[in-house]
């Protein structure tokens, strides 16, 4: 009798799966395209209009999410991923079904108006409050919230970043935080359901530029900006902690979003590659840096933006935008690879492959910050045609970044104290 009961759950967390993994692919499908078409639509028509429009297009988008947060979404505020954990830890504190519109809506309003952020952690709190609801509405046993938590994230982020492995390792290594057999199984269907979405749905990579080999003389230098990565996703970390705290002193919510969102805007207006998710401007930099690999002024650019690139994500996030430090991870780590190899070629003449520094410190630096090796190895080298060829090189330099990172601080911007208050 107990073995029928238990194939009975088994079976019911199994169609739950599917089920949630159908919904948070639609999910994480539609926020995605709306958001790139949007992002890309008032980005253009902005510079043709009036390039000033700039410092006060973050406001409007943020403003927006304010009065939204106060009349519509019970004034209560998005704390990211740290609202999964709270949830999994306590298993009577359920994700409330108003998260799903609040984090899709607030998240494609920050990035379309230029909020230097990006919606991969929209996307996961709204996929695992799916997941959240199901097992809440007795779907399946209460035993299994974390499961189907998990197959909802699995599903999203692998629909995303067009990477079955990535979503999978992503809910396993930063979710889960841990491996248990049914979290696997469930997980695993959503992935296969992914997969099948991908294949007929999205197909096309984030970056256009393939990658068609790698040298292993730029190995040791890979390897620096692994070690590199890995300081710039501590200084991102303090720059988040430090932004919410400077925020929270303000009282006038007036006063808040707009000194944040303004600021963020008067950056976008000098640096235009800062607007919203700034995968757009990752191409464009892309592109500038193997067309003009001699041009002095190229790395230089680049290093700002590696600077600014975690400050303007931190204002937004501080001024009250919705967003996490995927996006910003992966372009400003992408930036400090590319300037790091541009350099190389400069001082010791060297023929390092723009394209693939990029994606080592793209690599690394999301490693850093979300204390997830497979789950960035995995995103990353979906990124563009042909870079699982980078498997190697690019998973050294993520086992380095991880390393480097925990020896430098234990906690990821998800688990450290101050910042989950």
């Amino acid at each position: 009798m107990k073995d029928k009961i238990k194939l009975y759950s088994y079976f019911k967390l199994m169609i739950g799966s599917i089920i949630i993994a159908v919904l948070s692919g639609l999910l994480a499908y539609t926020l995605k395209h709306l958001t790139t078409h949007w992002q890309d639509y008032l980005f253009e028509h902005v510079s043709q209009i009036n390039h000033y429009l700039y410092i006060i297009f973050p406001s409007i988008g943020i403003t927006i999410i304010y009065f939204l947060r106060k009349y519509v979404f019970q004034n209560k505020k998005n704390k990211g991923i740290r609202e999964i954990y709270r949830s999994l830890d306590t298993r009577q504190d359920h994700l409330p079904l108003y998260k799903i519109p609040s984090h899709y809506i607030n998240g494609f309003l920050t990035v379309i108006f230029g909020g230097s952020t990006g919606i991969e952690v929209s996307t996961v709190v709204a996929t695992a409050t799916l997941g959240n609801q199901m097992s809440k509405g007795g779907w399946a046993p209460m035993k299994y919230k974390r499961e189907l938590i998990c197959a909802g994230v699995t599903a999203g982020v692998a629909v995303l970043f067009g990477t079955v492995l990535g979503g999978w390792f992503f809910a396993i290594e930063v979710i889960a935080r841990g491996l248990k057999k049914t979290v696997l199984l469930s997980c695993t269907i959503a992935g296969i359901v992914a997969y099948v979405g991908i294949h007929f749905f999205e197909k096309e990579p984030l970056l256009s530029f393939p990658v068609v080999e790698w040298h292993w003389y730029g190995l040791p230098f890979m390897m620096l900006v692994a070690v590199l990565g890995a300081v710039l996703a501590n200084y991102f970390m303090k720059l988040v902690l430090t932004s919410k705290k400077l925020f929270a002193r303000i009282d006038s919510n007036f006063l808040r979003v707009n000194i944040g969102a303004i600021t963020v805007g008067s950056f976008i207006l000098f640096f235009p590659a800062l607007y919203g998710d700034s995968y757009h401007g990752l191409q464009q930099m892309i592109k500038l840096s193997t067309a003009s690999q001699g041009a002095v002024m190229i790395p230089i650019s680049l290093l700002i933006l590696v600077i600014l690139k975690p400050l303007v994500a931190s204002l937004t996030l501080g001024a009250g935008g919705d967003g996490g430090v995927f996006a910003p991870s992966i372009v400003a780590g992408a930036f400090l690879g590319m300037a790091v190899a541009l350099c190389c070629n400069m001082i010791f003449g060297l023929d390092l492959l723009i394209l693939n520094f990029a994606l080592v410190g793209a690599a690394s630096t999301l490693a850093a910050a979300i204390h997830g090796r497979f789950t960035a190895l995995f995103l990353i080298c979906s990124m563009a045609p042909g870079a699982y060829i980078l498997l190697f090189p690019v998973a050294t330099a993520v086992l380095i970044a991880y390393a480097v990172a925990k020896k430098i601080n234990p906690y990821n911007v998800y688990t450290y104290p101050e910042i989950a208050k």
